[in-house]
């Protein structure tokens, strides 16, 4: 596979090179492997940290800056930070006001973020931590026990991050956070496997002709596996997966996300179905967001997630932010 790199083992270091580059409102800890906000620890706000896996971008470390996260950890490419990363990172953003740890649920982050937060509480660091479980499609995958961790990702850390933005408590930002994750349900489509840079070949095998439903952002196996659908075939399936499990009576936040090697004419595509289908199950859209920002580093394909919202998430979705890959208000 032709790829953009120099050598595999140092294709996250050179990303935050590039990263630091580009965002001079960052302060990347290249090292230490640590994204921060350069105006951290922000004067009695509560800090907001989460990580993972690299091969996600812009997650996490394309959501550091006013509105959003405080610090994000990239680990190795889908492999979990270790705790002294995210420790450190919460030292660097804790303002005394605590710190929300914002948690994806596949087994390593859980470990590790566990592990991290009693470093920090030794170290006099309130913590307090939401675990993020969105995708309908299975229960105890590949590196999970429970349902994986996904797109809602995004809608917990812009809402919960408007909330700390606006000075709320520790208490009232988890509480924030965990309302998001209740109410968000995922479902995601891969038409071509993705390929690591350290094995330089795809994860697994997709022939032409065939599409992967309800995969995990690692590349991880579906439920199910198809002849090629349309995308209007596609929005009918992942949608009502979905709505069978989220069963909304309030608007949705809906994001239309690409998983890493789909273009923009092709989401937007797939946005217009998708709109078509909720508006066929009567289900009202209140905000829209449309682009790769959950990834699976090359994966062509798609996912859909749906937030019911109240007034309070409309408004403070509404917020302002500014990060690297999502800004408005500012």
């Amino acid at each position: 596979m032709k790829m953009l790199i120099n050598v595999p083992e140092t294709v996250v270091a050179d990303a935050l090179r590039g990263m630091a580059a580009a965002h001079p409102e960052l302060t990347v800890d290249v090292e230490n492997r640590v994204v921060v906000r350069r105006d951290a620890p922000v004067a009695d706000k509560v800090g907001l940290v989460s990580g993972g896996g690299s091969g996600h971008e812009p997650l996490h470390g394309g959501f550091v800056g006013p509105g959003m996260l405080d610090a994000a950890c990239p680990g190795e490419v889908f492999t979990s930070p270790v705790p002294d990363q995210m420790a450190r990172a919460a030292a660097a953003v804790d303002s005394g006001r605590g710190v929300l740890f914002v948690v994806k649920n596949y087994t390593g982050d859980v470990l590790n973020f566990d592990m991290a937060a009693e470093l920090a509480e030794d170290e006099g660091v309130q913590v307090a931590r939401v675990l993020v479980d969105d995708d309908v499609a299975v229960v105890d995958s590949t590196y999970t026990a429970g349902r994986r961790g996904t797109g809602a990702t995004l809608f917990v850390e812009k809402l919960a991050g408007a909330a700390a933005e606006a000075g709320a408590p520790l208490e009232r930002v988890e509480a924030v956070a965990r309302q998001v994750v209740e109410s968000s349900r995922s479902f995601g489509v891969a038409l071509s496997a993705c390929t690591t840079p350290a094995r330089g070949v795809p994860t697994f095998d997709l022939p032409p002709g065939e599409l992967e439903l309800g995969i995990g952002i690692h590349g991880e196996p579906g439920r199910e596996r198809r002849g090629m659908m349309t995308s209007g075939e596609i929005a009918d399936t992942a949608v009502d997966a979905v709505l069978d499990d989220l069963r909304p009576d309030r608007p949705v936040l809906a994001l239309v996300n690409g998983m890493g090697g789909t273009p923009l004419l092709e989401l937007y595509g797939f946005a217009a179905e998708v709109h078509r289908v909720l508006g066929e199950r009567r289900v009202a859209v209140a905000r829209t967001l449309v682009g790769s920002y959950v990834t699976s580093l090359d994966m062509a394909g798609c996912s859909v997630t749906l937030c019911q919202a109240d007034e309070e998430l409309l408004r403070l979705w509404d917020a302002p932010v500014r990060t690297p890959a999502l800004r408005w208000g500012m």
